[in-house]
């Protein structure tokens, strides 16, 4: 028995047993902190292991399985570990919080991108169970191809390096059905080809990932920005299928249970952002829905005039109210004003007035954006509520602050049959007494539609950097 390989291999365990548990810490607010510090030391004890692993070299049954053993491995490891750090470090320093969307996108391309080389060169090598071998390499690099692609696709949109407008090719739908049966026969084909026919069995390999790489762009082209946040949760789905894949070829048991936690917990994560957003699942993973985003507001005539408000007319509003509700949106987030708003949120709760927060489940570029947020500004936990635990206090709350969101609070999604967030379910705002809407401008949200609300007699507008007009609503308070 090889006990050094023994030893990483029960490291790998313990590994997984503390990404479960990470998995596990943040589902709740007030465990969250906790479930990072359980993925970080998995994540340290597992880096350690797989250090160790290429040191001493690894047997599977009396068969070396390692592809270098000795010190000679880490030689390879350390200085790609050194610089890997060096970058992750400089990034994660320089990115804002509104940028966490694109940032996540990116690193799931990266994933992507491990699976294809892996995928690539475990294709050169001859296993025990070729067939079985074969597959894995396929499956391997279709989901590393269609990630990676996807995940920029998602970035560049997200970053608004290209326009979020979906991108309807003829025939879209039987192009990506056309993809998937094309994959499933050259699959087979390539299990078939025996391996001393290399350029035929490399040029099915190469092929396929061409075809996967155009069906990860079109998928998430054909998406438009108002979904963006459903998409990235995907794509963390499809990499953590892709590290599922990669640990198939590896022999790594770490890479497999984590991979499969990872993708797992996505799709099941995009299943209930669906929901939360009437949208089918399965529209999800085929890229058929998406709506341009705006950038220009329109149609003003069709739904009347907005009424204007002062910071100090805010702050009167708000010296009257018993109670209020915030519903935050991507604008806080854009304007870095989550501690004006929590310190707002204590002064009115030294005047017994009684604040709470109403979170959209998509709200903001990310799942869980807006939580994260208020949570770095130290806003109590027990005040910030899901979509479908204020809804029906709204009619009953004296004013309703809607600070950066805006196709998350439209009524349009319930009223309108033909709007393109129809039937999404959303934040009834305009029940309360009064809503003051904290917006830059009259433009269109993500979604790229107008939002009826900015035009309803309750409402009325506090245009300007949502930060700022905070601030001036606590002087004036």
């Amino acid at each position: 028995m090889n006990i050094p390989f023994t030893l990483v291999q029960g490291a790998y365990i313990v590994a997984g047993l503390l990404f479960i548990l990470a998995l596990s810490g943040l589902s709740k607010h007030e465990t969250a902190r906790m479930g990072n510090r359980y993925g970080i030391a998995g994540m340290t004890i597992a880096l350690i292991a797989t250090i160790i692993g290429a040191t001493v070299g690894q047997e599977a049954g009396g068969v070396a399985v390692g592809r270098e053993s000795g010190w000679g491995g880490l030689t390879w490891i350390a200085p790609a570990m050194i610089v890997a750090a060096l970058i992750g470090v400089t990034v994660a320093r320089r990115v804002e919080m509104t940028q966490m969307p694109e940032l996540i996108a990116m690193l799931h391309s990266f994933v992507g991108l491990a699976a294809v080389l892996v995928g690539w060169n475990s294709s050169y090598e001859v296993a025990a169970y070729p067939a079985i071998h074969d597959v894995e390499v396929f499956v391997g690099v279709f989901i590393g191809a269609v990630t990676l692609t996807g995940s920029i696709v998602a970035y560049l949109k997200l970053s608004a390096k290209i326009k979020s407008a979906p991108m309807m090719l003829p025939a879209h739908n039987a192009v990506n059905l056309g993809i998937i049966v094309a994959f499933v026969v050259m699959t087979v084909v390539y299990v078939l080809v025996p391996h001393d026919q290399m350029v035929l069995r490399q040029t099915l390999l190469g092929l396929m990932t061409l075809l996967a790489l155009f069906l990860g762009w079109h998928l998430v082209a054909s998406i438009g920005g108002g979904d963006m946040p459903v998409v990235v949760s995907m794509l963390n789905s499809y990499s953590g299928w892709a590290a599922a894949a990669a640990g198939f070829l590896l022999n790594n048991d770490l890479l497999i249970i984590t991979g499969a936690l990872v993708g797992s917990s996505g799709a099941y994560l995009s299943y209930i952002m669906c929901r939360a957003m009437n949208r089918s699942f399965i529209s999800v993973i085929a890229g058929g829905f998406g709506v341009e985003a705006g950038t220009v507001a329109s149609g003003d005539a069709d739904h009347g005039e907005h009424r204007e408000v002062t910071a100090e007319g805010a702050a009167a509003l708000l010296g009257e109210a018993r109670t209020v509700v915030i519903t935050p949106g991507y604008g806080m987030a854009t304007a870095q004003a989550q501690h004006a708003v929590a310190e707002l949120t204590r002064r009115l709760r030294e005047r017994n007035v009684k604040v709470r927060f109403g979170i959209h489940p998509v709200a903001g570029r990310l799942p869980g954006h807006m939580n994260v947020l208020l949570a770095e500004a130290k806003v109590p936990y027990d005040i910030v509520l899901e979509m479908d635990e204020i809804n029906d206090d709204l009619g009953d709350t004296d004013v309703v602050l809607v600070i950066g969101a805006n196709d998350t609070v439209n009524p349009a999604a319930m009223d309108d049959p033909g709007s393109p967030i129809a039937g999404m379910p959303v934040l009834h705002v305009w029940e309360a007494k009064d809503v003051v809407v904290f917006k830059r401008s009259m433009a269109t949200g993500y979604a790229g539609v107008q939002n009826p609300l900015f035009f309803k007699d309750n409402t009325q507008m506090l245009f300007g950097d949502a930060k700022a007009r905070v601030e001036d609503i606590i002087a004036a308070l």
